[in-house]
């Protein structure tokens, strides 16, 4: 993907415009007007941006943000690292509170997400929003507490799932207006009239054609129907059958398009935010390598006993 728009040197062709007046005119746009044109040849479609988000928070919400969501990434690595060690069997229900889809760190990711279109600065949650939401998918599918009783198994993981499908709207609300705003940065041309009107060739739809990576989508939804499929083995008391047979099926599935997820935002990363996102996605990597190791320490186990 061609990111040259967003590079310096394209702000010094436009010396009135900086970083921060594109972030709130074009990224933080969540309604672009279209209206009649005098030139349908050059100018089919024109579109200004006829309403913003509010400004953004002080910097120091987003380092508040950037030590939690580090955090949340450390515990679940250390545990993650703790399990495959063979040290990190003891107390499954404990650890839940550690992980970013437990009951503690959960609802604060839900907060920083519904406000994570103020959250802009050091650590733009329109970049790094869709890494903490696979860092909750990955923490979700890696650790199943198994060994908590029926009523608070399905507690912990129903309030999970919840969790989960809120986090995911909460980051489309982020990612709609800003994978627009791209798209109408980079495919357009400013037609002159005013700061954000431009001309197409196309119509400007939501969200959208340059970055297709949505919260609310199919990767959601299996590990939703994953966490679903364990509710139903827990209270059903299975281990093998139908029901297992499609639990992992959909857990299998999940890491697929987990990892295709993460790949494809690996390389779609934008030029001003490419250090923050190799960081975030190759920390994620990272977790869903351990998580393939685990498993295949576990089948060396089971073919030794």
């Amino acid at each position: 993907m061609n990111w040259q728009l967003l590079r310096p040197e394209y702000l010094a062709e436009r010396p009135e415009w900086t970083l921060e007046d594109i972030h709130l005119t074009f990224f933080k746009c969540i309604r672009w007007q279209f209206e009649e044109t005098m030139d349908p040849i050059n100018c089919p479609y024109h579109y200004f941006c006829d309403s913003v988000y509010p400004g953004n928070y002080s910097p120091v919400v987003d380092i508040l943000v950037l030590v939690f969501a580090a955090a949340s990434y450390l515990a679940t690595l250390f545990i993650m690292v703790m399990e495959i060690s063979g040290r990190g069997q003891a107390s499954n229900l404990s650890k839940s509170y550690l992980l970013p889809s437990g009951p503690v760190f959960l609802p604060l990711i839900l907060l920083a997400l519904a406000k994570g279109y103020r959250i802009n600065t050091i650590f733009p949650l329109s970049l790094a929003g869709p890494a903490i939401l696979q860092l909750v998918h990955v923490s979700a599918l890696s650790f199943d507490n198994g060994a908590a009783k029926d009523i608070k198994y399905v507690f912990f993981e129903s309030s999970t799932i919840s969790g989960i499908l809120h986090a995911s709207m909460y980051l489309d609300s982020i990612l709609l207006p800003y994978y627009t705003g791209l798209d109408a940065l980079m495919s357009s041309s400013f037609s002159g009239e005013c700061d954000s009107c431009v001309c197409r060739k196309e119509k400007l739809i939501v969200g959208g054609t340059l970055v297709s990576y949505r919260g609310w989508s199919v990767t959601t939804f299996l590990v939703v129907g994953a966490l679903f499929s364990r509710i139903i083995c827990k209270v059903c008391g299975e281990r093998t059958g139908k029901i297992m047979h499609v639990r992992l099926l959909l857990e299998g599935l999940g890491w697929i398009l987990i990892t295709i997820d993460c790949i494809y935002l690996s390389a779609n990363i934008p030029a001003e935010g490419l250090m923050l996102g190799v960081a975030a996605f190759g920390g994620i990597f990272v977790l869903i390598c351990l998580y393939g190791l685990k498993k295949a320490c576990n089948q060396i186990m089971k073919w030794q006993s």
